[in-house]
């Protein structure tokens, strides 16, 4: 008689090293994806500014403006934003009054994108063992839904 231990199979084996990641992304106001930054899970998402306004200030310096969610707010966040150039910061915050689910103004555009990211099999589950590798699958779903968006524009003109 053989036995068989489920617990071991060669995606259990690849998904027990990874404990989680953690993806920032910045868009533009349509929601093309001009920059992510995946790291692993037991880095605050306070820490994580300094990175994402290092790089796209040097990738994008014509950027003046940006909306964060509120787990961003607090003081690393201006401190990161006043070394790095001349922006301005609005705190997109949900309001006390609001039940449930409700729809914040600039908010919806990165988590349509987010959206998008889980429609791809890949970026469902963290099934990459590298964070490059994870990189990588996000830029090429956010180049996914940018080709599917120019092909509908283009259907209806």
């Amino acid at each position: 008689m053989s036995g068989y231990d489920s617990g071991q199979t060669a995606t259990s084996c690849v998904r027990a090293e990874i404990k989680g990641r953690k993806r920032h992304i910045v868009t533009d106001t349509h929601g093309f994806l001009v920059f992510v930054l995946i790291h692993a899970a037991d880095i605050q998402d306070r820490d994580g500014p300094p990175y994402v306004l290092k790089a796209i200030r040097r990738r994008f310096p014509w950027l003046r403006h940006i909306f964060a969610d509120g787990g961003y707010a607090g003081s690393k966040l201006r401190q990161a934003m006043r070394g790095h150039g001349d922006w301005t910061i609005e705190i997109v915050k949900r309001s006390d009054q609001a039940k449930g689910f409700v729809v914040l103004p600039k908010r919806w555009v990165v988590e349509r994108t987010f959206a998008g990211f889980g429609r791809c099999r890949r970026l469902a589950k963290d099934w990459e063992k590298s964070i490059e590798s994870a990189t990588a699958w996000a830029r090429i779903a956010s180049i996914r839904m940018l080709t599917r968006r120019i092909a509908r524009c283009w259907i209806y003109e």
